[in-house]
């Protein structure tokens, strides 16, 4: 059975859609497309999120009740901080599921859906941020390390650049 690869962006390409003006205006909407990327979360673990489930002394985010009723703890992505005074997002699936379609049309001038942030969160971690497979695992949450190289796509650019010795 051939498994389709899923359509993933890069960070700038989530920047230019959290940058946008009319992004800018909601908040909430902005902080889901955030902890999508950075944390590499599900839309269910995105909108069950309130403000009794991180702290700022540990700076970890408590994910409750997630796919297979599993608890895990992640560190909080930097780059999310500052939002998780808008939490709970408040939003409905259907409604955030919309939004990101939307705006990433309007945008990027491609449709991608919300899981998208997730599986483009996790190959940023494994080719931008030099993380190793493991690590990803686990914040990503999976049992099984097959299920996380599903997640983690190579990008062929970065391939390239190794073949021919032109690093970062």
């Amino acid at each position: 059975m051939k498994r389709k690869i899923p359509i993933t962006i890069t960070e700038e390409e989530l920047l230019k859609i959290i940058v946008d003006a009319k992004v800018r205006k909601k908040p909430k909407t902005r902080l889901a497309y955030l902890l999508g990327f950075y944390n590499c979360l599900r839309i269910s673990e995105v909108l069950k999120l309130t403000k009794e489930n991180y702290t700022n002394n540990d700076k970890l985010l408590h994910i409750l009740q997630a796919k297979g009723n599993k608890d895990r703890n992640i560190p909080i992505a930097p780059e999310v901080l500052k939002g998780l005074k808008h939490l709970p997002i408040e939003l409905s699936t259907r409604g955030l599921q919309h939004a990101i379609e939307r705006d990433s049309l309007r945008i990027l001038q491609k449709q991608i859906h919300f899981h998208t942030l997730r599986h483009s969160g996790a190959s940023h971690y494994l080719n931008k941020k030099k993380w190793d497979i493991r690590q990803l695992q686990v914040f990503l949450g999976h049992s099984d390390i097959k299920t996380t190289q599903i997640y983690a796509h190579v990008n062929p650019a970065d391939l390239t650049n190794i073949m021919w010795g032109e690093t970062e």
